[in-house]
């Protein structure tokens, strides 16, 4: 199995009609509680890594590289992304060395622009990254609770929708149709109906953002509507810090970190393998 390309997951997941899980790694812990919980459930998965995370780092290349290996030794198929790039300088650094870190596709977010520099901007690194053999995503409407830069409530139209996908080339689009990043609860409702329209009018498999705050039932309706790559981030941290806190107060002399971090990587996977089944087995109402 090993590493994989985003564009083969996504195309895979389209002709199953269910959808590829998309998790954002943050440390070294995350990614390899990623990977062992899709090998878990036994399904694909994508690695993200953001721009934020990438600040947190300082570098891209350490925690790709160990993306990468990770992937590749996987025993199903793992793919690299990389979600939410707002500085075109960085794509381009990246860019230069995507295949050497295995990196499959990439999101560039220019939704803090108004539609027309959006598109001039994204057709840009679309035409950058397709180059370079990778799958683009972007975004298009406003997907609530990213550092207060999206407006909740905002909805993707599915004309504009089509019109941005035919402008920019991109391959996958990112819509705003109720979920909202950073969500502490799981109680976004999801404009189904939106859903079917958006996918009915563009050409191109359709991202769900934010979906750490919709409940398993909803996610699975939203796949079954059009939804083909759901990303998932919050629900990681809330999981594993939870169980990482529980751990720490039954032990508070504990010094040795694998001692009480084995619990946060635990409820990590597990958490992951439960996604996974929810999210690639939509529509066998698994």
């Amino acid at each position: 199995m090993s590493l994989t390309s985003t564009r083969r997951l996504v195309a895979q997941a389209s002709a199953d009609g269910g959808a590829v899980a998309a998790f954002n790694v943050i440390t070294l812990d995350h990614a390899e509680s990623i990977v062992a919980g899709a090998s878990t459930a036994g399904t694909g998965a994508l690695l993200q890594l953001s721009e934020n995370a990438i600040r947190f780092h300082g570098s891209p290349w350490p925690i790709l590289a160990a993306c990468r290996e990770l992937a590749d030794a996987a025993s199903v198929p793992i793919g690299i992304h990389l979600d939410h790039l707002e500085d075109a300088d960085l794509v381009r650094k990246i860019l230069a060395r995507a295949g050497e870190f295995g990196i499959g596709s990439l999101m560039f977010d220019a939704s803090r622009l108004d539609y027309s520099d959006n598109v001039r901007a994204t057709r840009r690194i679309a035409e950058d990254a397709q180059a370079a053999g990778l799958w683009v995503e972007a975004e298009l409407g406003a997907i609530g609770g990213k550092d207060g830069a999206h407006a909740p409530g905002v909805r993707t139209h599915p004309d504009e929708a089509r019109s941005f996908v035919e402008q920019t080339g991109v391959d996958g689009l990112a819509v705003a149709v109720g979920s909202s990043h950073a969500m502490l609860e799981r109680s976004a409702v999801i404009d189904l109906p939106l859903v079917g329209r958006l996918a009915a009018s563009v050409s191109v498999p359709l991202v769900l953002h934010g979906s750490s705050g919709i409940a398993d039932d909803m996610i699975r309706q939203a796949v079954e509507a059009g939804i083909r790559k759901v990303n998932v981030g919050t629900a990681l941290n809330i999981a594993s810090t939870a169980a990482l806190r529980a751990s720490l107060a039954a032990a508070p002399d504990v010094i040795d970190p694998r001692k009480f971090s084995r619990a946060a990587r635990d409820a990590t996977v597990a958490l992951v393998a439960q996604l996974c089944r929810v999210i690639s087995f939509a529509r066998l109402g698994a």
